[in-house]
C-alpha cells in the first residue's frame, strides 16, 4: 500500500452513481479510440499496400501506433488526478479529430509515410486519454453487480469502432469524389461521440495528503501517485492470481494481430477493396461485437482464465485453416469474419481475467496499467507478422501466430501449474 502523503489505489474505489448511465454509453464514448486504430490497420493499410509500400512497412506504422498504448500508463495518473474526466475526454478527442483532418490533406503513399507515422502515433497518443477517461467514468458511474454488463458494452464499441470505422472510411475512401472525406468524416463523427458526456455525471477528484500539503508541486504529486499504483500493482503479481493475471496480459494469445494484415493480404485472395472494407471493416465490425456479446454470456458459466485459452485456440484453428484452404475472396471474407468473430470472444474474456484482479481496488488507474500492457503483445505480434508476410508470405504468416498461440496456451498450463491453482472469484464482475 501507499507510503503517507502518497495517493492510495484503494482511495480510488467507485462510488455509488447518482444517476443509471446506460451502457450504451461507453460503446458510443469508445468508438472513437477503435476507429482511429481501424482507420491505420483498414484504411491507411489498404491504401499504402495499394500506393507500394510493403507489408513490413504498413506492419511497422501499425505496431507504432501501438507504443502509446503500452505506456500510456505513465501519463495515467496525470488525468486521475488534474483535469476532470471529461474535460481529459474532450481534449482527446479534439486532438484525434484534429489528427484525422491532418491526414486528410496528404496523399497517401511512400513518399507521406513519415508524415502519416507522426499524425498516427500522435493521435494514439490522444486516445490513450479518451480511453482513460472512458474507464473512469464507468468505474464511477457503474454499480458494482452491473460491471460486466458495461464492459461487454465498452468491448464492443471498441473493436466495434475499430471495424465500422475503418471499413466505412475505406468505403468512402474508395468512393467519394475526394478522398479528403473519410478521414474528415471520421473526425467529425469523433466530436460527436462526445455528446454522451452530457447524460453522465463527473466522477469526484480523488486527492490524498500530498494534494493538500503546501509546497509539494504538482511534478512531486504525480511521482508520487505514480509510485502508488505501481506499488499496488507489483502486490498484485506477487500473489498467484496476479501473477496468472499479469501473464494473460503479456501472452501473445488471442492478439487479433492477423487482422490488421487484412488489407495487404487481400490481393493474395483475389479480395477486392469493397470486400476488405466489408469484412476487416463494417461486418467485421458488427461480428467482433456479437462475439463480445456471447462471450459475456459464456464467461458466466466457464473459468475466465480456460474460457481465455480456449477462445485463443479458436484463432489459431481459423488461422491454420485459411493458410490451407483454397485462396477465393469467398474464402477470405468467411475466414476473415470468423477470425473477427473469434477476436470479440478473446477480447471480452481478457477483460474479465483483468477485472477479477483489479475489481477488488476499482481503480481507473490500475485498470490503464494493465491496459497499457496488453498492448505490448498487439503491436509486437504486428511488426513481426508484418515481417515474416513480407518474408514468406500471408500463409506462413497465418501458421507462425497460430504456433505462438499454442506456445502461449501451453506456457500458461505450465505457469499455472507451478503457481498452483487459483481460486475461483466470487467477486469478480457479472453481466
Amino acid at each position: 500500500m501507499a507510503d503517507a502523503g502518497m495517493l492510495s489505489v484503494a482511495a480510488l474505489a467507485p462510488r455509488a452513481p447518482s444517476r443509471p448511465v446506460h451502457p450504451v454509453a461507453w460503446l458510443l464514448l469508445i468508438l472513437p479510440f477503435g476507429a482511429g486504430s481501424g482507420y491505420v490497420s483498414v484504411t491507411l493499410a489498404y491504401q499504402l499496400s495499394q500506393a507500394g509500400v510493403d507489408a513490413a512497412g504498413v506492419g511497422s506504422l501499425i505496431a507504432l501506433t501501438y507504443l502509446p498504448q503500452s505506456w500510456k500508463f505513465l501519463w495515467a495518473p496525470v488525468a486521475d488526478s488534474t483535469l476532470g474526466r471529461k474535460s481529459w475526454y474532450l481534449v482527446g478527442a479534439t486532438l484525434t479529430a484534429s489528427c484525422f483532418g491532418g491526414c486528410a490533406v496528404l496523399k497517401v503513399g511512400t513518399a507521406a509515410l513519415p508524415l502519416l507515422t507522426v499524425l498516427v502515433v500522435l493521435q494514439s497518443v490522444a486516445t490513450t486519454f479518451i480511453a482513460m477517461s472512458v474507464e473512469g467514468l464507468i468505474t464511477h458511474n457503474t454499480l458494482e453487480q452491473q460491471k460486466g454488463r458495461a464492459s461487454g458494452w465498452f468491448q464492443a464499441g471498441n473493436l466495434g469502432g475499430n471495424g465500422v470505422g475503418g471499413g466505412v472510411a475505406l468505403w468512402i475512401a474508395q468512393h467519394a469524389p475526394f478522398a479528403w472525406l473519410a478521414p474528415c468524416a471520421l473526425g467529425a463523427a469523433t466530436l460527436a461521440c462526445t455528446l454522451p458526456l452530457l447524460r453522465i455525471a463527473e466522477p469526484p477528484k480523488h486527492v490524498g495528503p500530498a494534494h493538500s500539503r503546501g509546497g509539494v508541486s504538482a511534478l512531486a504529486r504525480q511521482w508520487a501517485t505514480l509510485v502508488a499504483i505501481l506499488k499496488d500493482v507489483w502486490s498484485l503479481v506477487a500473489s498467484r492470481r496476479g501473477f496468472l493475471a499479469l501473464l494473460v496480459v503479456f501472452l501473445p494469445l488471442g492478439t487479433g494481430a492477423a487482422s490488421n494484415m487484412w488489407s495487404p493480404a487481400a490481393d493474395f485472395w483475389h479480395a477486392s477493396a469493397d470486400t476488405v472494407a466489408l469484412v476487416n471493416g463494417t461486418l467485421g465490425g458488427f461480428v467482433s461485437m456479437a462475439g463480445c456479446m456471447v462471450a459475456g454470456r459464456l464467461l458466466d458459466r466457464l473459468d475466465r482464465k480456460t474460457a481465455y485459452l480456449l477462445f485463443g485456440a479458436i484463432q489459431g484453428v481459423i488461422l491454420l485453416a485459411m493458410a490451407v484452404s483454397p485462396r477465393s475472396q469467398t474464402s477470405f471474407a468467411l475466414y476473415a469474419l470468423a477470425y473477427a468473430f473469434a477476436n470479440g470472444l478473446s477480447f471480452a474474456a481478457y477483460s474479465a481475467v483483468v477485472l477479477e484482479v483489479i475489481g477488488l481496488r476499482a481503480a481507473a488507474s490500475q485498470f490503464n496499467v494493465y491496459s497499457s500492457l496488453s498492448n505490448m503483445p498487439i503491436g509486437y505480434m504486428t511488426f513481426f507478422e508484418g515481417h515474416v508476410f513480407k518474408s514468406f508470405g500471408p500463409s506462413t504468416m497465418m501458421v507462425f501466430e497460430a504456433l505462438v498461440a499454442a506456445a502461449a496456451i501451453g506456457l500458461f498450463i505450465v505457469a499455472s501449474r507451478i503457481a498452483g491453482r487459483a481460486p475461483a472469484s466470487t467477486t469478480g464482475a457479472t453481466a
